[in-house]
């Protein structure tokens, strides 16, 4: 398995009585993160929006669709460096808010329940950006035998096993 193979354990699929919110947030998310970031964000937007549509109950049930899409990319944000001017995409957190026309403590608000909701923190694997997976350790270390190892050095068997149990995001060549 190659890294344009990707490993998604994520899933788009939301209650039928979640699909107008689903809906109405990602026209937002879509619309910031194609034009001011770029299509890895607007597809991790969609992934995070499905998987709180799935909460019970769902925290995205009530509110409005403007704060909740801006604290969705502003986790993702936190996870994937996006307010650090040394990556690309770069915006800070004001540029961010003001793009879903939502005020910077709203957005860090509604980040945070997020964040809380998903177990989200920087690096973390399941919400990292698929360009950023080889620099990011934390989704390829594994337990083997009671150690924590790369999996990039381990055995390609010991790899395949990993990938199939959705351990890391791929089988390195």
């Amino acid at each position: 398995m190659q890294k344009d193979k990707l490993k998604n354990n994520c899933s788009i699929q939301v209650p039928k009585n979640m699909g107008p919110k689903f809906e109405a947030i990602t026209k937002l998310t879509d619309d910031v993160c194609h034009a001011h970031l770029n299509d890895e964000y607007a597809q991790l937007s969609r992934e995070v929006t499905a998987a709180l549509s799935r909460k019970r109950p769902s925290p995205i049930a009530s509110g409005s669709a403007k704060c909740w899409a801006c604290g969705i990319v502003y986790a993702l944000g936190f996870v994937n460096f996006l307010f650090d001017k040394n990556t690309e995409p770069y915006l800070n957190a004001t540029q961010l808010c003001d793009a879903f026309h939502v005020s910077k403590s709203v957005g860090g608000t509604k980040s945070k329940q997020i964040k809380n909701s998903l177990d989200m923190y920087q690096m973390a694997p399941k919400w990292c950006l698929p360009s950023m997976v080889d620099q990011n350790p934390m989704a390829w270390m594994i337990m083997v035998d009671g150690f924590i190892v790369d999996a990039r050095r381990a055995s390609k068997e010991l790899q395949v096993i990993a990938f199939e149990k959705g351990l890391i995001p791929y089988v390195p060549e």
